[in-house]
C-alpha cells in the first residue's frame, strides 16, 4: 500500500491556517462586543457590515474549518474577505504589506479544490 499523507496534509493545512486566521479575527470580534464599531470600509458597504462580515470571515468561520464541516462552502468567506483585502484595504501599500492576505487567499482556495481531506467531519459524512 502506498503511503502517500494527503490526509494528514490536508489536515494540517486547514488547522494550522484557520488557526492563525482565526487570531486575527478575535480581536475584530471583542470590538463587536465591546460596542467599538469603527473599522474601514473598503468597498463602500459601510464600516459596521464591513466590520461584522470581517468578524464572522475569520472569527467564525474557521472554527467550521478547522473541525471540517461544510469546509468548501465556509472557505468562500475567508476567500472574498482576503481579495477584499488584497486589492482594496491595502490597494497603495507595499507587497510586503499585502502578502499576508495574498498568502491566506492562496490557502483557502487550495482548501476549496482538495476539499477537506481524511480526517475531518465532511468525510465521515
Amino acid at each position: 500500500m502506498k503511503y502517500t499523507g494527503l490526509g494528514q496534509g490536508l489536515f494540517f493545512l486547514r488547522v494550522s491556517c484557520s488557526s492563525l486566521f482565526f487570531t486575527h479575527g478575535y480581536s475584530k470580534f471583542l470590538k463587536i462586543i465591546n460596542g467599538d464599531f469603527t473599522f474601514s470600509d473598503p468597498i463602500g458597504i459601510g464600516p459596521i457590515p464591513s466590520l461584522i462580515l470581517t468578524a464572522f470571515a475569520e472569527f467564525i468561520v474557521p472554527i467550521f474549518i478547522i473541525i471540517g464541516w461544510k469546509t468548501r462552502f465556509f472557505c468562500i468567506f475567508p476567500i472574498i474577505t482576503m481579495f477584499v483585502a488584497f486589492i482594496f484595504k491595502h490597494d497603495g501599500d507595499p507587497f510586503s504589506k499585502k502578502e499576508k492576505s495574498l498568502l491566506y487567499l492562496i490557502l483557502f482556495i487550495s482548501l476549496i479544490i482538495t476539499g477537506p481531506g481524511k480526517y475531518s467531519i465532511d468525510n465521515k459524512l
